[in-house]
């Protein structure tokens, strides 16, 4: 079963991901950072009985994974498929994650609200995300009373999520925008916007690879139908203009661009150290490459996996062993020689 962050969907070239995650608190419990050791214990077994007692489909699709018995290496493993948030595997309380088979759906439990109800699909497939997400929030909805009130909606420790509580978000792969110049017009019409835009891995974190995480702001005052349907609206907007600015870049000056996507190709190919920025850019160049037509012996899959697998808890989960950060440059160049050259044909 390919798993949401390998796989590939509906305008894959451009959109990597799309998330949708709801943020939720029952009533009859203190939200996390103010509850005890019991209560965290209790609001673990009260999803776990709530959702499988409505949906008994799915405990055989979901797995109960209790963060505080994972090492470093495990935990870090989950944050950089996104299954987990970094505060999740860094906290204190009793926190675990309901992860399903396909690691499309992950159910945190004990973050900074009770529960983070969250599903990624590939590509632009926000509108699915949603309808699981809605559903997972109605089964458990059915056995528990939320903290909810009717004039504000849903209450939540940080008050920029109360209303809705719901987060949309669709990973871009821009090489286009970045390369022209225009990503600094995009970046602030999305400011205007009342959207948010960060990097790989969400707030405080930088796009290597190209790669930006566009999410909405705003989650009082509108309805979850309109939410979506925003960032919908934009996301094809962007999208238009990426491949049409990529369009351009190759009929510009042919020779030129894809002697860039080629020089990349081959120092991954032959590399004995790669740090991780100097991979994620070339991997850049080889997944615009790969769209375009000018790369041949790889799948946009391959890149997605490469993206993933050299990023460092799976590193260090490919190398068995925990690493020093220069044995880490040498067995990221070794990964992704191997996995070039499976693919590589004369």
């Amino acid at each position: 079963m390919s798993k949401w962050y390998i796989d590939s969907g509906p305008d894959s070239d451009i959109v990597v991901s799309s998330r949708v995650r709801l943020a939720r608190n029952f009533a009859a419990y203190p939200f996390p950072q103010r509850s005890t050791k019991e209560d965290q214990e209790n609001v673990i077994i009260d999803t776990c009985n709530a959702l499988f007692a409505g949906r008994p489909d799915l405990k055989g699709r979901l797995t109960l994974v209790r963060i505080n018995d994972l090492n470093t290496i495990q935990k870090q493993v989950l944050v950089e498929k996104h299954l987990v948030s970094k505060e999740l595997a860094e906290s204190s309380l009793e926190t675990c994650a309901l992860i399903s088979d396909d690691e499309q759906i992950s159910i945190m439990i004990n973050e900074e609200d009770h529960l983070r109800i969250q599903c990624l699909k590939a590509g632009m497939q926000l509108d699915s995300a949603f309808d699981i997400c809605n559903s997972l929030d109605d089964t458990i909805s059915e056995k528990i009373d939320y903290a909810f009130i009717d004039k504000i909606g849903y209450l939540t420790s940080c008050p920029t999520n109360v209303g809705t509580a719901l987060r949309v978000s669709i990973m871009l792969h821009l090489p286009a925008l970045t390369m022209t110049g225009y990503i600094r017009a995009f970046l602030e019409s999305c400011g205007k916007l009342g959207l948010a835009v960060r990097g790989l891995y969400g707030e405080n974190t930088e796009a290597y690879g190209n790669m930006f995480q566009l999410s909405n702001q705003i989650t009082l005052g509108k309805s979850e139908k309109d939410i979506v349907e925003s960032i919908n609206s934009i996301g094809r907007q962007i999208i238009d203009q990426e491949r049409l600015l990529r369009q351009e870049l190759l009929n510009k000056n042919k020779n030129r661009f894809e002697d860039r996507i080629m020089r990349s190709y081959g120092i991954l190919r032959y590399s004995r150290i790669l740090t991780l920025e100097e991979a994620l850019k070339r991997l850049s160049d080889i997944r615009l490459g790969i769209n375009l037509g000018i790369i041949k012996d790889l799948s946009q899959m391959d890149v997605n996996e490469m993206m993933l697998m050299i990023q460092p808890g799976n590193l260090q989960e490919y190398a068995g062993r925990p690493l020093k950060p220069e044995e880490s440059d040498s067995f990221r160049a070794e990964y992704v020689r191997n996995k070039i050259g499976e693919r590589y044909s004369i």
